[in-house]
């Protein structure tokens, strides 16, 4: 068997597995603690409805571009390979990487809140968080070690009962109808910072919560049938995220009032105690741990998607791309795995998450103008899908991407800075590599 037909990923992965990495590698428990947050910055009900509606708008717009771009260039690796075809080898180089670095934190942290929450409901286990949230990263290598397939059905699993602890706590909240709650009286911060500004800054929040949405295109290469699957999956994915979102936040406002639950720093937390008393803590504990290990599963097989691809590309090196028997891309596993447990053994890499929502911004921005300039650039490339409304819908995107990156600038110039350096460093590299691409060639 030749190197090339050995190290290819194998099509072993459907609709049903693309749904569950879009619903597990976004809901994480971001949405357990935002609305509290959010409530403070805006306090009307309509309007906090309006920006979580606002916001999956916009990544709706993302899911239309996306269509079309990860089944015109189904490959792995995602965003990095349509900015490369588009607009040349460093755009993909510099995109590739900063993609990586976004996807591969996670899996430390996930490690990381899950042993925090183990802990909660096991206090006897406190003197073993390190060593819980080693055993739980080694356990989820060994897992991914083992197979492809083995992978996709935990992210099934964990995705289904992601949603159906979701489910069961917004119907426990609309069932509800005790005691009327004191509201507590807040200053009106709305007033303060102003409209605009308020709305911008709780966009900021919800378009983390809702980080991951693309999940489905770092899989198109091991999918059985990506012109259909990934359309229908970004989509329904997408829809069924945005859902969700709004009625776990109109269900928490139908236990607790928006001045009451301003005050609040774990939203689900306050309201689980209403409903289910003193028990509510760990009922809330439950469902984060549910999905917080859905997530872990979910960027765990990312991120060695994405280097997989620059490894191929001559952007990592040439092992980057051996794939096992199951399916895994093994070294590429292997190297973030490592990464991760740096990131747990030093356990202060949460400043890197300060960028990341600038990272993903830029890189999701550059795709959306990908798929203009290939429009042009390669109009006869096959097309299985098409972009509706074209190109109004990705114009319109790329200026919400542009708005939300001049907000981020604005609200975090020092995470700005650190991208621009890395940029600048990073093409020496390049142009070092490149070259030794060429000599190989």
């Amino acid at each position: 068997m030749s190197d090339s037909k050995k190290n290819q990923l194998q099509k072993s992965l459907g609709l049903s597995f693309n749904i569950a990495v879009l619903i597990g590698g976004t809901i994480g428990v971001g949405i357990l603690r935002t609305p509290g947050t959010i409530a403070e910055m805006l306090e009307n009900y309509w309007l906090i409805l309006a920006s979580w509606l606002f916001g999956g708008l916009y990544v709706l717009l993302g899911a239309n571009s996306y269509s079309e771009l990860a089944t015109m260039l189904p490959k792995a690796g995602g965003s990095y390979n349509y900015i490369k075809r588009a607009l040349g080898d460093y755009a993909g180089f510099l995109s590739g990487w900063y993609d990586y670095i976004v996807n591969a934190i996670p899996p430390a942290f996930y490690c990381i809140v899950i042993s925090e929450y183990t802990i909660i409901l096991f206090p006897q286990l406190a003197h073993y968080f390190t060593v819980l949230s080693i055993s739980l990263l080694i356990a989820f290598v060994l897992l991914h070690l083992s197979g492809v397939k083995n992978g996709s059905l935990i992210q099934q699993i964990t995705s289904l009962l992601k949603v159906i602890c979701f489910v069961a706590l917004v119907v426990a909240c609309f069932m509800y109808s005790g005691v009327e709650v004191p509201s507590i009286k807040t200053n009106s911060s709305i007033f303060q910072i102003g409209l605009v500004f308020g709305f911008f800054k709780s966009l900021q929040l919800i378009i983390g919560t809702y980080n991951g949405w693309n999940a489905v295109c770092f899989f198109a290469e091991e999918n059985d049938d990506p012109s259909k699957n990934i359309p229908k999956s970004l989509y329904s994915g997408v829809l069924l995220v945005v859902a969700i979102y709004i009625l776990v936040n109109a269900a928490f406002f139908h236990v607790l009032p928006i001045e009451t639950l301003a005050k609040s720093n774990l939203a689900a937390a306050d309201v689980a105690k209403i409903l289910f008393g003193e028990n509510g803590a760990k009922i809330v504990t439950v469902i984060s741990i549910f999905s917080l290990i859905s997530i872990l599963n979910a960027f765990m097989m990312i991120p060695p998607r994405i280097l997989y691809g620059l490894s191929r590309d001559g952007f990592f090196i040439k092992q980057g791309t051996n794939v096992n028997k199951g399916g895994t891309p093994i070294v590429a596993l292997l190297v973030s795995s490592f990464f991760s447990l740096f990131l747990i053994c030093i356990g202060s890499f949460e400043v890197l998450f300060s960028f990341a929502a600038f990272i993903s911004i830029i890189v999701w921005g550059l795709a959306y103008y990908s798929l203009l300039k290939l429009r042009t650039k390669e109009p006869d490339l096959p097309r299985p899908y098409h972009s509706f409304w074209y190109p109004w819908t990705t114009i319109i995107a790329i200026i919400f991407s542009i708005a939300l990156l001049g907000g981020f600038i604005y609200s975090d110039p020092k995470s700005f800075i650190i991208i621009v350096a890395i940029a600048i460093v990073s093409y020496p590299l390049f142009l070092v590599l490149k070259k030794k691409n060429s000599h190989k060639s």
